[in-house]
């Protein structure tokens, strides 16, 4: 790609798309246009092999939300390095469509809060009937979970409100996990 003008997205090949999406770290969240190829879901991008070892965001914006700024900064172009990313989703209204059958049987929606630096996330793991949250974590060594239907909101800035979105991943060794 060659280099694009302030404010402007870059030049898509035929075989790509625009996604818009919001990235957490320990000390602020980020967002902005995510390019990837069409055939990508991108809510569950980071739990494959395609995703590589930097997202980059563009005409992208951040936010440090541990030291009490609260205007964010703006990039033409962001580079986040996969390992610095605690927690991720599309922003809405986009979304994937749901990526498992709803009519599984022996399967349920666990109620879980979840912890990540100044940010709660409250939403649902979807478990065998016959497990928990504890037996979960204990047996999965995933990088990260999806968590399902979460609202998410900033304990030390209430003023940014909450969001709620149909998917979020969740970097599974830095998260606090609790039953609600």
């Amino acid at each position: 790609m060659s280099e694009q003008p302030a404010g402007t997205t870059p030049r898509l090949e035929a075989d790509e798309k625009i996604s818009h999406v919001m990235i957490y770290t320990l000390s602020g969240i980020y967002w902005g246009e995510l390019i990837t190829k069409s055939i990508i879901r991108v809510s569950t991008w980071l739990r494959t092999n395609a995703v590589p070892d930097r997202i980059t965001l563009h005409n992208a914006k951040g936010m440090i939300t541990t030291g009490g700024q609260v205007s964010p900064t703006s990039y033409t172009e962001l580079h986040i390095s996969l390992s610095q990313i605690q927690a991720f989703h599309l922003i809405p209204p986009e979304q994937d469509p749901i990526d498992y059958d709803p009519t599984e049987p022996n399967r349920k929606m666990e109620p879980v809060l979840i912890l990540l630096s100044s940010f709660q996330f409250k939403g649902y793991l979807r478990l065998s009937t016959t497990s928990t949250v504890k037996k979960f974590l204990d047996v999965t060594h995933e990088l990260y979970t999806p968590i399902y239907d979460a609202e998410i909101t900033n304990l030390l800035l209430p003023n940014l409100g909450s969001i709620k979105v149909p998917y979020t991943l969740i970097r599974q060794e830095t998260a606090i996990f609790a039953k609600r």
